[in-house]
C-alpha cells in the first residue's frame, strides 16, 4: 500500500522455502530427493534445470573425469529430473519445464568441446521433449528453453572477444537474465535467446557454409574468444599447486 511520502510496500505473503541439497549428476540422488520433495512439498508443477559445470581445460589435456562431470550436469541430470517429475504433470497435463542452456548449445567455440556437446545434447533434449509432448497431446504442459549469451557470474571469468566488439556485447548481468527467463515462462513462450542479437547468429551459423562462419567467428573473435579463459583457469590451477607443494 502506498501511502503520501511513503514508500510502495509489497502485500504479505507467507510464503515457505524449502532447499534441498542433490548431486544431479547421479540419477540416484535425483530420484530420492525427489521422494523428499514429493512427501514434505508436494508435487512440482515447474522444474527448472538450471546445473552447470565447466572444465575450462583444451580437449586433450582435459581429464577424462571432468569430461564426463560435464556431461553428467549440463546434459545426463536433465534426463532425470524430467523422469522425476513428468510423470505427475502428464497425469495432470499441468506443468512448465525450463532448460537452461546456453548460446554454445546453438553454435559452438573453440576449447569447450565438453562444454558445447553437453548444452548441444541439452538443447536436443528439450527440443525432442518438446516435440513429444505435442505429440502427444499434452497442451497444458509448457516447455521454455533458455539460451544467454555469457553472463557475467564469473564461470567464463577472463572470455573475451574482438574489443572493438566487445561494447556492442558486453556479459550479460545476471539479474536481466532472470529477468528476460521470466517472461518468457510466464507467457509461455518456446523460446528465449538473450540479446536478441544470438537469434541472427544462430541463423547465419545455419544458412553459411562453413568457412564463411570461420570468417564470422573471426571477425567477431569468437574463435579463440575462450583461450583467455582457458589460460587464466590453468594459472590458477598451477598457483594452487604450487600452494599446496604438488
Amino acid at each position: 500500500v502506498a501511502g503520501d511520502g511513503e514508500k510502495d510496500v509489497l502485500p504479505h505473503c507467507n510464503l515457505q522455502v524449502y532447499t534441498y541439497t542433490c548431486d544431479v549428476g547421479k540419477r540416484e540422488n535425483v530420484y530420492l530427493t525427489a521422494e523428499r520433495v514429493r512427501k514434505e512439498v508436494g508435487e512440482v508443477s515447474v522444474l527448472v534445470n538450471n546445473a552447470g559445470v565447466v572444465s575450462g581445460h583444451h580437449l586433450l589435456e582435459c581429464p577424462d573425469e571432468l569430461i564426463e562431470r560435464t556431461m553428467m550436469v549440463n546434459c545426463h541430470a536433465h534426463f532425470w529430473t524430467t523422469k522425476a517429475f513428468l510423470p505427475k504433470m502428464l497425469e495432470m497435463n499441468h506443468g512448465h519445464i525450463v532448460t537452461v542452456a546456453s548460446s554454445l548449445g546453438l553454435f559452438s567455440t573453440a576449447g569447450v568441446e565438453d562444454y558445447c556437446a553437453s548444452k548441444f545434447g541439452a538443447v536436443g533434449f528439450h527440443e525432442s521433449l518438446s516435440h513429444e509432448l505435442k505429440a502427444a497431446e499434452k497442451d497444458g504442459i509448457k516447455t521454455t528453453l533458455v539460451c544467454p549469451y555469457l553472463v557475467d557470474t564469473g564461470m567464463f571469468r577472463g572470455c573475451r572477444i574482438r574489443k572493438e566488439i566487445e561494447p556492442f556485447l558486453p556479459p550479460l548481468k545476471p539479474e536481466y537474465c532472470v529477468k528476460q527467463a521470466m517472461r518468457a515462462i510466464l507467457t509461455d513462450q518456446p523460446m528465449i535467446c538473450t540479446p536478441r542479437l544470438m537469434y541472427m547468429v544462430t541463423f547465419m551459423k545455419s544458412i553459411l557454409p562453413f568457412e564463411a562462419v570461420v570468417c564470422m567467428y573471426r571477425f567477431l573473435g569468437a574463435d579463440k574468444c575462450m583461450y583467455p579463459f582457458i589460460a587464466q583457469r590453468k594459472q590458477a590451477t598451477n598457483n594452487n599447486e604450487a600452494k599446496n607443494g604438488i
